[in-house]
């Protein structure tokens, strides 16, 4: 986005907008947020996946053209300035201990192969805040996106009822009535929409008051059918701890809340496995936390951890693969770590995969680094909606993170959400957002 800005109201621009320079621009990057979000196989439940020997045809062909497409738009449409800024320092490290959990993988040509989507997702959430020139502009890319998601899902639940929900003759038939839409599993739909309800927020906080409440409660009312009761109690914290110190006038109170939020979540989750003290203490009062189960995960990825804690055992290189699959499975253990796809924790599926230098840089890149940009944002109407709406989506993600992986995982909706808000807290740092100046009638 430019770094114009003016606070005037706008005017309704002509049809002939649509086609300048800054419209293409701005229908280019709708186009590609609502294609990654839909991804190129709705209502299957592994249509974000790669499988067989080959991969997925359509998702090598889909992926290759957002990546093409991405790269065309930034060099047609975006600003220099941006594009050079997308990536700080810190990225660039932590993209370095992610090539190099490539390198390392047992298998490198096929870790390569899923390292390349996760690359191209990246890519695209750049291109997406890189397109859009002003605060309108971005603001159509959210409600065209948020309404061909929302309604391609609710549309589901009528026209494919058995696809856009779980059902009893699932793999998890506990799940059965629970909604999913166009995503391949509650656990991904109900974060999506709680991100699409922040934004919902946003449009409603700058003045686009049907669109950001139309969003916003269809988006919640998806999500609380989703089942997810880690999701629902996590939104209402979210917007919580970034919306009262900004009302309050003390917008350093969000930073804090933020680290001390993670820091609680990350003693009451890995903490009652890996911190004596804390594990004692759960097991006094707590006897029957486990978290469905996962900190028997928790501790098995653990006490392999400790065999290579430098390097990790190399990207797509450790859950569902023979490493796992030729392990004893102890008839008291709760969950079967040899048919499990991921340790259910972000953080320790990267210390896991990458090493544990590499987690320590993933905590700046995605923690520490957008408070740092979240205190720089300028004390502009625009900079600041936009910001918090940014802030959000991490806080929710970072925290739904010690629960579920999504860290690098290839096309993953909510990993490519949490993408967009690390970055995007990034560019509202650095320049003032730009506000349309009203269309001069004659």
């Amino acid at each position: 986005m430019s770094n114009t800005a003016s606070l005037r109201r706008t005017e309704r621009a002509p049809l002939s907008a649509a086609f300048t320079r800054g419209g293409v621009a701005t229908a280019i990057a709708a186009l590609l947020f609502t294609v990654i979000m839909v991804s190129f196989r709705p209502f299957q439940p592994a249509g974000a996946e790669l499988t067989g020997e080959g991969g997925d045809i359509v998702n090598q062909l889909g992926f290759g053209s957002l990546g093409g497409i991405s790269i065309f738009a930034l060099m047609a449409f975006a600003d220099p300035r941006v594009v050079r800024s997308l990536l700080s320092p810190s990225w660039i490290l932590m993209l370095g201990f992610f090539f190099l959990s490539v390198v390392l993988a047992t298998d490198p040509p096929s870790a390569m192969r899923a390292a390349s989507f996760t690359m191209i997702g990246i890519l695209t959430m750049a291109t997406i805040l890189a397109l859009p020139r002003d605060a309108e502009s971005f603001s159509r890319v959210i409600i065209f996106t948020a309404v061909v998601v929302m309604g391609l899902s609710y549309l589901g639940l009528i026209v494919f009822p058995h696809e856009a929900m779980h059902t009893a003759d699932s793999q998890e038939p506990e799940h059965a009535g629970l909604w999913r839409g166009v995503f391949t599993h509650k656990n991904i739909a109900g974060p999506i929409m709680a991100c699409f309800s922040f934004a919902g927020l946003y449009l409603y906080r700058r003045g686009q008051r049907w669109w950001g409440a139309g969003i916003f409660c269809a988006a919640m009312i998806f999500m609380l059918h989703t089942g997810s009761k880690t999701t629902a109690g996590l939104v209402p914290f979210s917007i919580l701890i970034v919306m009262f110190p900004s009302l309050m006038g003390m917008r350093l109170g969000t930073p804090i809340l933020f680290m001390l939020a993670i820091i609680a979540t990350a003693v009451g989750t890995l903490g009652i496995v890996f911190l004596p003290p804390v594990k004692h203490l759960a097991a006094i009062y707590f006897p029957d936390l486990t978290y469905t189960g996962r900190t028997t995960l928790w501790e098995f990825a653990g006490s392999m951890l400790a065999k290579k804690p430098w390097t990790g055992y190399g990207y797509e290189s450790f859950w569902g693969t023979p490493l796992l699959l030729n392990q004893d499975q102890p008839f008291d253990r709760p969950w079967d770590i040899r048919t499990i796809v991921h340790g259910h924790d972000g953080y320790l599926d990267i210390a896991v995969l990458m090493g544990i230098p590499a987690l320590c840089v993933a905590v700046y890149t995605f923690l520490i680094a957008p408070l740092r940009d979240y205190m720089r944002i300028p004390q502009r109407k625009e900079n600041i909606y936009l910001g918090d709406f940014f802030m959000m989506v991490v806080l929710f993600t970072a925290l739904n993170a010690f629960l579920e992986s999504f860290f690098f995982h290839r096309g993953d909706p909510v990993w490519l959400f949490f993408v967009l808000g690390v970055l995007g807290l990034r560019q509202v740092s650095l320049r003032p957002i730009a506000v349309r100046t009203p269309v001069q009638r004659s």
